[in-house]
């Protein structure tokens, strides 16, 4: 009698045949609404809970608030260090030790004044110069002076193309660069220049233009 072969059953192994998911990647608006950024002096504040700015909308939330990269105040920073150590240095050379010491003095307070004086107008330019993205709109604040500023702003679904630029070894180090908005509304270009991660904001600002669709697609439907 021959022999009879019987092939064992294969035994499914459900946990080895099945595919692992694939952990969905959260898009970078997501990321951005879930971080507060509580400094008020940074260059990259993501939806801080405390700020507001003129003619902000009741429910409107701002995703980020955007200044100039730290890195970018660095040549008015050393011009202010060279002010402030150069009277000593000064007050040696000839023609100013003929001076009478009440003139010294005076000259001394007025060039300290001076120092005080640039030094807190440069902040005030870097700190009030803010590129603000809600989920609404785009705003540009350009601060020029206490007596001058000038505010532009669009809406989410009128902007175009968002393309971002990094160049040079100190901005890819410090990752920074410059956000262009290219849009349909009275003022065609936005400029975020000198901005914390690039990347990140034209990202967001991509995210928002697909939410904004979804919301007019959904609102169509209704």
């Amino acid at each position: 009698m021959p022999d009879i072969y019987v092939a064992p059953k294969k035994v499914k192994d459900s946990k080895a045949l099945k595919k692992p998911k694939r952990k969905k990647q959260a898009s970078e608006i997501e990321e951005v609404r879930k971080t507060h950024t509580a400094n008020p002096l940074a260059a990259y504040v993501a939806s801080p809970p405390d700020i507001r700015f003129e003619n902000q909308e009741a429910k409107e939330k701002i995703v980020l608030l955007l200044r100039r990269h730290w890195m970018t105040n660095l040549p008015w920073l050393l011009i202010a260090g060279l002010m402030i150590i150069l009277p000593p240095f000064v007050r040696t050379f000839p023609f100013f030790t003929f001076l009478p010491d009440r003139f010294q003095l005076m000259a001394l307070i007025i060039w300290y004044l001076l120092t005080i004086a640039f030094i807190f107008e440069q902040f005030l330019i870097w700190f009030f110069n803010v590129n603000i993205i809600t989920d609404e709109r785009i705003v540009d604040i350009d601060f020029y002076s206490l007596l001058y500023k000038e505010v532009s702003d669009c809406p989410i679904d009128r902007i175009q193309d968002v393309t971002y630029a990094m160049g040079g070894v100190t901005r890819t180090v410090f990752d920074f660069g410059n956000v262009l908005i290219q849009t349909a509304a009275e003022v065609t270009q936005f400029e975020f220049l000198a901005v914390p991660q690039p990347r990140r904001i034209a990202a967001v600002l991509r995210d928002l233009m697909i939410e904004e669709e979804k919301e007019k697609l959904e609102g169509r439907v209704r």
